[in-house]
């Protein structure tokens, strides 16, 4: 099967893309890696009237560093793995990006439009979600920014308004004595993640917790991050990781596809919770 008929479009500046986006509302798809959209172009799921390509929009790419690390919306997802100064100030998205798609896709696929795409399963926006970072939207009116956690609304459904183009993603840096992880269970590396669990972890000098997040992704309709408000003050001992995976797990209500029921995706995140808090906890541990 092949798309629809539509018009391309490709602008120069955020400017112009916004100010088309303005125009076309609903009607306009924003083209940057085509990893999701075209797949979806081919089958027919999405029709839109203009397709806008961003992959030249100056300026877009560009990665920098202030009190967060902001990295712009069409930065491919293999050139951020080898920015070896970005990985190191964020450490739990060097450990998602390998299980993102392949290498061929990353060599395309870009980091906004990983976000942009909102599958439950995707990697880059459950790191986000669990560090607490923002999405920055920018529209012809002006910008704003959107937690992440309020951004991801349901199954390839986000906060994002027609008008409105990602313009970058807002990840808090590294911060001292905190250890961060992240795993997943699929059919083969590359696929759609059945279960994915993150985790970011500050301990005390005393060794007890003084932060702790925990996300899930490919579990509900959206990354979700658990509630670990009660574990903040324990001593990060052997056995605390499985006894958090345990009591969130039993919180959440996984989906059912013809990939798994919700018992197994439930009892996957409980392992893979136990698994990422225990790294976490270690990885505090160490002097970065």
């Amino acid at each position: 099967m092949k798309p629809v008929a539509f018009d391309y479009c490709r602008p120069d500046s955020v400017e112009e893309t916004t100010e088309l986006l303005h125009e076309l509302g609903s009607d306009a798809a924003l083209l940057a890696g085509g990893m999701s959209l075209g797949p979806m172009l081919n089958m027919r799921l999405v029709r839109p009237t203009v397709v806008v390509d961003i992959n030249r929009v100056a300026g877009l790419d560009r990665v920098s560093f202030n009190q967060s690390v902001r990295i712009g919306a069409t930065a491919r997802q293999a050139d951020v793995m080898t920015n070896r100064e970005l990985l190191d100030q964020v450490p739990l998205l060097a450990a998602a990006l390998p299980h993102v798609g392949h290498f061929q896709t990353r060599n395309r696929g870009t980091i906004g439009g990983s976000v942009a795409h909102a599958d439950p399963s995707a990697e880059i926006p459950l790191a986000l979600v669990t560090l607490g970072g923002e999405v920055e939207l920018t529209a012809r009116r002006g910008a704003r920014r959107v937690p992440a956690g309020e951004f991801f609304q349901g199954v390839l459904t986000t906060a994002r308004r027609p008008e409105e183009m990602i313009a970058a993603l807002h990840w808090p840096r590294r911060t001292p004595r905190t250890g961060y992880a992240f795993a997943e269970i699929a059919q083969r590396h590359g696929d759609f993640a059945i279960a994915a669990a993150a985790a970011m972890a500050t301990l005390a000098e005393d060794g007890t917790i003084a932060a702790l997040r925990l996300g899930f992704g490919g579990v509900e309709d959206r990354p979700l991050l658990a509630d670990t408000g009660t574990y903040l003050g324990a001593p990060a001992q052997d056995g605390l990781a499985a006894e958090i995976a345990a009591a969130v797990s039993e919180r959440l209500e996984p989906m059912e596809d013809i990939a798994a029921g919700a018992a197994y995706r439930k009892a996957l995140a409980r392992s893979l919770a136990r698994r990422v808090l225990a790294q976490a906890f270690a990885d505090a541990r160490v002097e970065h």
